[in-house]
């Protein structure tokens, strides 16, 4: 979507601000022996108290509120009795519906004492993102995300996952246009004022190709190397972006 109007913008700054607050809640439960559905959970009854909906649930029948990914699980970890261990690396990824608007965010938080590949990782993951948002202006060829991302994670010595990648949003979770991590030369349409999109660094300290789980949603890295993963939802402006899920 593109924000029109002052009312739209103020809806997309509630949810993102939900958003940060569960990620913010949920961060700070994670320990050794705590289970991924625990921490979901504490999305499930912010959400609750809010008047919120998952996002994944509502648009794609996700079986958790939120997201939880861990070591090798790229995207769509799916929340469970699984106990947190000393040294993962766990993905928060958090999508929440508020009065019909959404918004999306994501953290990687290395549970106890981080390992050194796993806090190099989320490092070049976060500081990916950080480049991704510098690129985005108005005006911009929404191909500098990407190349900027992509610059920033080889820079580190890891790799992009160039099958995940961000979207638009606003009305629906996935939304157009797809917005790679990497540099597509053919995605030289301009970024537009107002235009309401993720960006998403997923990135890997193998490969970066990735195959589907058993489980039809979880989605590994193909090489079983560790991953990690930030993102935010913004709205495009002609200077800095309006990060609507800061945490």
């Amino acid at each position: 979507m593109s924000v029109e109007t002052e009312e739209e913008l103020q809806a997309l700054k509630a949810v993102g601000r939900l958003v940060a607050e569960a990620i913010r809640a949920m961060r700070r439960a994670v320990r050794p022996n705590t289970t991924t559905l625990e921490l979901d959970s504490i999305a499930g009854k912010l959400f609750r108290r809010a008047g919120a909906r998952s996002g994944p649930q509502l648009d794609y029948d996700f079986p958790g509120v939120t997201c939880i990914s861990v070591n090798d699980e790229a995207v769509h970890g799916i929340p469970g009795k699984r106990r947190l261990r000393e040294g993962d690396l766990v993905k928060l990824d958090v999508t929440a519906e508020l009065d019909g608007f959404y918004a999306d965010s994501c953290v990687s938080v290395s549970v106890g004492r981080p390992r050194s590949l796993a806090a190099a990782l989320a490092h070049a993951s976060q500081s990916a993102l950080a480049s991704g948002l510098d690129a985005a202006r108005a005006g911009q060829p929404l191909n500098a995300i990407g190349a900027a991302i992509e610059r920033k994670v080889h820079g580190a010595g890891f790799s992009v996952c160039a099958d995940l990648i961000g979207h638009g949003i606003g009305r629906k979770i996935h939304e157009p246009p797809d917005v790679p991590s990497y540099f597509d030369p053919d995605l030289t349409r301009p970024l537009t004022d107002g235009l309401v999109i993720t960006i998403e660094p997923i990135i890997a300290a193998g490969n970066g190709q990735v195959r589907s789980s058993r489980d039809g949603w979880t989605v590994r890295t193909a090489d079983r190397s560790t991953s990690a993963h930030f993102e935010h939802t913004i709205v495009v402006r002609e200077g800095a972006p309006i990060v609507l899920t800061a945490i």
